[in-house]
């Protein structure tokens, strides 16, 4: 995390605001347990919705099917996913509503209790790298390597300005092609090869389009430099040099749980995020859920968490062993947070100038550039692996996570709205965190009534 504390380098999204938001707080009491309309009326009054948008998000219908056609080939249908928002983050400063589009029930609990208990310890800091991006153009018989090298590092300034020919808008935005860097790879199941890295700044955009656009339309010059054929043109999404951060020190006394002091609660989350950092058969599930919080928030801004996901669990492997994507440690009498890793995500596209709710997402956000984006996404990730580890290091999972469960089992027993609540509190309370309990439970309310 030494780039975070670097001095000089920019905190993301701490001090600007927009003029139709009201900043009065991403915390609101008993959200929760409001009705739909109730919860839009909360949130056009804390983060400054208009009434379109409102109507919009009251329809609760998923993408237009129209829509959906000119996005995929051979679309039959929409599917749906719940669009909720995380409350109480607090991040540079800056109240945030997070958008998150999930399925499971724990996910945007667990992030608004994290962020709850961060604020009081003054919240997250989070920070974002330029946004630059890496196009590859793999090189096949070139001859002697060194000569190709050469070539190549004496090319670069005509390949550089090839590049921001096919894309001129971008470079005069303060984007565009920025250098070439240069991999060979002596030894692989297919030969010698010499990897030629375009390094773009693709400003507010995910950047995928025009990266290929880019490499494809420089291959024959680099053919030309190297002596050698171009192969694979193609962006990577090991995005290293376009990576997110955030991080939080939460003193002892908000770590107290029931049953542990907070400094015993503090070394419980070091030992858990150790386990990680030693066995990758841990580390793989400490990562996913990071990525639970990442990718939900990618998903309702309408990125491609797919390629977030190949990037993070990249990252997570660069030093030739799977590892956690956070780190844990004792700093005093506190408990210091922090993540790390590549989020490749955008703000603008076509993909997202067609998806209104993608658009109500990134409105709620409030961000106004990519670079933010990605930090409040960190963030999220980082709230979201806190709860988590809190949980496994203390009462254990399964916990809170079967008690929100048990609601999604309630109704897919066909419990009338009326009675959802109270038969939830029956399954709980009965300890069998089960369909068939549900369906048992209904019946009797039903014959009661």
């Amino acid at each position: 995390m030494t780039d975070a504390e670097a001095p000089g380098a920019p905190r993301i999204g701490g001090d600007r605001t927009m003029e139709s938001r009201k900043a009065s707080g991403s915390r609101i009491e008993g959200f929760y347990r409001m009705d739909h309309r109730e919860r839009l009326v909360a949130l056009a009054k804390h983060a400054g919705l208009t009434a379109e948008e409102m109507a919009e998000l009251e329809k609760a219908k998923p993408l237009p099917f129209e829509v959906a056609d000119n996005m995929v080939e051979n679309a039959i249908g929409v599917v749906g996913l719940p669009l909720a928002v995380a409350l109480n983050f607090l991040i540079n400063g800056r109240d945030r509503f997070v958008p998150m589009a999930v399925e499971e029930p724990s996910i945007v609990a667990a992030a608004s209790s994290a962020a709850r208990l961060v604020r009081k310890a003054g919240g997250f800091t989070a920070e974002a790298d330029p946004s630059l991006m890496i196009a590859q153009i793999q090189l096949m018989s070139f001859g002697d390597m060194e000569r190709a090298l050469a070539g190549l590092r004496a090319a670069e300034a005509k390949l550089v300005a090839a590049a921001n020919e096919v894309h001129p808008n971008m470079r005069k935005r303060g984007g565009g092609a920025l250098r070439v860097e240069l991999r060979p790879l002596p030894e692989t199941p297919a030969g010698p090869m010499l990897i030629c890295h375009l390094v773009v700044d693709v400003g507010d955009a995910m950047g995928a389009n025009a990266l290929n656009t880019m490499a494809e339309a420089i291959a024959p010059l680099a053919e030309e430099a190297s002596g050698g054929e171009a192969r694979l043109r193609i962006l990577s999404n090991l995005a290293d040099q376009r990576r997110g951060r955030a991080r939080a020190r939460i003193p002892f006394e908000l770590l107290a749980a029931k049953d542990f002091s907070g400094e015993q609660t503090a070394h419980r989350l070091v030992e858990a995020w150790a386990f990680a950092a030693a066995d990758p058969y841990r580390a793989a599930t400490h990562n996913k859920g990071i990525m639970n919080g990442i990718d939900a928030v990618a998903i309702a801004t309408g990125n491609d968490w797919r390629s977030i996901e190949a990037g993070a669990h990249a990252y997570a492997a660069r030093d030739g062993r799977y590892g956690p994507l956070t780190r844990y440690a004792i700093d005093g009498d506190a408990l210091l947070c922090e993540i790390e890793l590549p989020l490749a995500v955008g703000i603008v596209g076509g993909h997202l100038e067609i998806n209104p709710g993608a658009r109500i997402a990134l409105r709620l956000l409030g961000v106004e550039s990519a670079r933010e984006l990605s930090a409040i996404m960190a963030a999220t990730g980082l709230a979201q692996n806190f709860a988590a580890m809190r949980a496994l290091a203390t009462d254990g999972i399964q916990k809170g996570h079967m008690a929100l469960h048990a609601r999604g089992l309630v109704v897919a027993a066909g419990a009338p709205a009326d009675l959802v609540d109270q038969i939830t509190r029956r399954l709980i309370d009965s300890g069998e965190i089960k369909l068939s309990k549900a369906r048992e439970i209904l019946q009797e309310e039903q014959l009661e009534s």
